[in-house]
C-alpha cells in the first residue's frame, strides 16, 4: 500500500471516526505536554530539594558558629568578672595599706621631736626675743639698723655670706 493510499482510506472514513482519531491524537499530544511538564516539574522539584539541603547545611553551620560565639562570649564575660573581682580585692588591699601608712605617719607626727631639735628651737626663740627690741624700730621703719648690721651692696663681685663677714 502506498502512502497516498492511507489518505484515500482516511477520506472514506465517516466523520465521527475521523473526529475520534483527531481527539485521540490531541489527547496524545496533551499527554506528551503533560509528561514534558511533569518532567520539568520533576527537575524543578529535584533542584528545590538540593537547594533546601544547601540551606539546611548553611543553617547548621551558622547555628554551630553562633553556639561557639556565645560560648566564647560567656567565657570572656566570666574571665572579665574574675579579673574585676581580683582588681577590686587588690584595690581594697592597697587602700588598706595606704590608710595604715597614713595612720602611722599621723602617729609619728604626734610624737615629741628629738631633744636636740627642741633645744635648738628653744635657743632660737630665746635669741629672737632677746634681739627683738633692737630690731623693732628698724622693722617699723622708724630707725636705722642696729649696731653690727652692715648694709651690703648686691653685686656679683661682693656677694658674701654673714658667716664670711664675721670671720673678717
Amino acid at each position: 500500500m502506498a502512502a497516498g493510499g492511507g489518505e484515500a482510506e482516511a477520506s472514506r472514513r465517516p466523520w465521527w471516526v475521523v473526529a475520534s482519531l483527531l481527539e485521540a491524537a490531541k489527547a496524545e499530544v496533551t499527554n506528551r505536554d503533560r509528561q514534558l511538564k511533569m518532567s520539568s516539574y520533576l527537575a524543578q522539584e529535584v533542584h528545590l530539594a538540593r537547594r533546601h539541603e544547601e540551606i539546611l547545611s548553611q543553617r547548621s553551620v551558622l547555628l554551630q558558629q553562633m553556639e561557639t560565639y556565645l560560648g566564647d562570649k560567656k567565657t570572656k564575660k566570666t574571665w572579665q568578672t574574675q579579673a574585676a573581682d581580683a582588681a577590686r580585692k587588690r584595690n581594697a588591699a592597697l587602700l588598706n595599706d595606704i590608710e595604715a601608712a597614713e595612720k602611722k605617719l599621723q602617729e609619728r607626727m604626734c610624737l615629741l621631736p628629738h631633744p636636740d631639735t627642741v633645744n635648738l628651737e628653744t635657743l632660737y626663740w630665746a635669741s629672737v626675743k632677746e634681739s627683738l627690741p633692737k630690731w623693732e624700730q628698724f622693722l617699723l621703719g622708724r630707725a636705722e639698723a642696729p649696731v653690727g648690721f652692715k648694709k651690703l651692696k648686691t653685686t656679683k663681685q661682693n656677694l658674701s655670706y654673714p658667716e664670711e663677714d664675721s670671720q673678717n
